[in-house]
């Protein structure tokens, strides 16, 4: 599907982008991918590594600003949505921006598509969207909706819109290992709460999880990768055996542990090998056996949290993924 094509990521200079793009270039050789974002620093670092390949694009611009997005849409055939405020802290201290980045960006790239002719968007989202506990969360949660209901608002256009879901990307900025590191020869590993747990997913999983959804889409799902979890105490033993834990309690809006598929989804919610998929409550859509497919429904009383997970990251595990991408960890 994405071989020949015309792509665009937005916020593609962030930690998906680094992975997305090399990747995507390798496997489907697309015609161009381009590389939508506001930060003219990292589009001139990131086109220093693909200074060779003319099917690399660069262009200035914000999801806030919908002419702007109109006009890189251009013979775009798929959408990549990567471009958010993500960080719990921010966002909390700074709502109105956040709203305007995740909520109405949204907005705009779905009007954008729409008007273009794009065939299909994936939009990416975060554990923080189920059952939100912070404003982060939230505009996520509101985010996924507006994807969802982009199916039946496109009326007779052929742009279907869906979602991917996962949790802690192991190694990108803003993320708790690269947070540990920076700070593991003070010798002390502030940890908000003994009990807290996490979902741990590698970049390349979540890459290879967008592929699927461009691939298996009908429109309206929301794609939940199954990944393991792992304490945040285990997380740190992992960066410093050494380094002595100190319990610092919880930051504003921050989970003790996180959730991917909550009691509100589970009517709506299908078991695969590898994924769960959630489908659309709207327009009947959950019962459609082509969305469907060869999934199997959930118990009523499944929920997926990073603390009733079945799989579970070893402290060793961890360790040798850290000794392994030690230099990349944090820089992308």
């Amino acid at each position: 599907m994405l071989k020949n094509s015309s792509i665009l990521i937005t916020g593609g200079t962030g930690s998906f982008g680094h992975a997305f793009i090399p990747m995507t270039l390798e496997k489907y050789n697309p015609k161009r991918l381009v590389v939508y974002s506001r930060d003219e620093m990292k589009q001139w670092e990131m086109a220093k590594l693909f200074k060779d390949d003319s099917r690399v694009r660069f262009f200035i611009g914000d999801v806030r600003d919908k002419d702007r997005l109109s006009r890189a849409l251009d013979g775009i055939d798929y959408v990549v949505h990567a471009a958010a405020t993500k960080i719990v802290p921010t966002a909390e201290y700074n709502p109105f921006e956040c709203v305007k980045t995740n909520i109405n960006g949204a907005m705009n790239l779905i009007d954008a598509c729409i008007d273009r002719g794009v065939k299909r968007v994936v939009a990416l989202s975060t554990d923080k969207a189920s059952s939100p506990s912070n404003l982060y969360g939230a505009t996520k949660l509101a985010s996924d909706k507006l994807f969802v209901a982009g199916n039946s608002y496109s009326g007779e256009c052929k742009t279907r819109f869906s979602v991917v879901r996962y949790g802690n990307v192991m190694g990108s900025r803003g993320s708790v290992i690269p947070f540990f590191i920076s700070i593991s020869d003070s010798g002390v590993l502030p940890i908000t709460d003994n009990r807290m747990t996490r979902f741990m997913i590698l970049l390349e999983e979540g890459v290879e999880l967008v592929w699927h959804a461009f691939n298996d889409m009908e429109g309206g799902e929301v794609y939940v990768k199954k990944i393991p979890s792992m304490k945040v105490t285990d997380i740190a033993l992992a960066v410093s055996k050494k380094a002595k834990q100190e319990e610092v309690g919880i930051r504003p809006g921050e989970k003790l542990h996180e959730q991917m598929i909550g009691t509100e989804d589970v009517l709506y919610t299908y078991e695969y090998d590898d994924y769960f998929k959630i489908l659309p409550s709207i327009n009947n859509w959950s019962a459609d056996p082509v969305r469907i497919g060869s999934g199997k429904k959930v118990d009523p009383e499944f929920t997926y949290c990073s603390n009733n997970n079945k799989e579970w990251m070893t402290i060793e595990t961890l360790q040798k993924w850290i000794e392994k991408n030690y230099n990349k960890i944090g820089n992308i």
